[in-house]
């Protein structure tokens, strides 16, 4: 014959047990300006469309040489590009609010 202890909670004394804390996800994402268009000028300048799209219609070397085509042609508007980008940047580093536009979840920052 054994004898089973049989444990009786006191639920009087117990410390409530908290859950631990979730983080939710962000409802609002952030786009800025001068990164955006700087990329879509450089895009547009270096023909990077018609470049992969022939490299995955299977001639990556083809799309290789018009990307280094489309460089050397634009070399000096893609200077011209970085070059204001990189003063629009240093420029909106003395705004107090980086916004400048916001619609909806979208908020655009300088």
């Amino acid at each position: 014959m054994s004898i089973t202890y049989i444990g009786i909670l006191n639920y009087e004394y117990m410390a409530v047990r908290r859950k631990a804390p979730r983080r939710r996800r962000a409802k609002t994402f952030n786009i800025s300006a001068i990164e955006a268009g700087t990329a879509l000028s450089l895009a547009q300048a270096t023909d990077a469309a018609g470049a992969v799209k022939m490299a995955l219609d299977g001639n990556i070397s083809g799309g290789m040489t018009k990307l280094q085509g489309a460089v050397i042609k634009n070399k000096q508007k893609i200077i011209g590009v970085l070059a204001a980008a990189f003063v629009g940047k240093a420029l909106t580093k003395g705004f107090t609010s980086g916004t400048l536009a916001k619609l909806g979840p979208i908020r655009v920052k300088a």
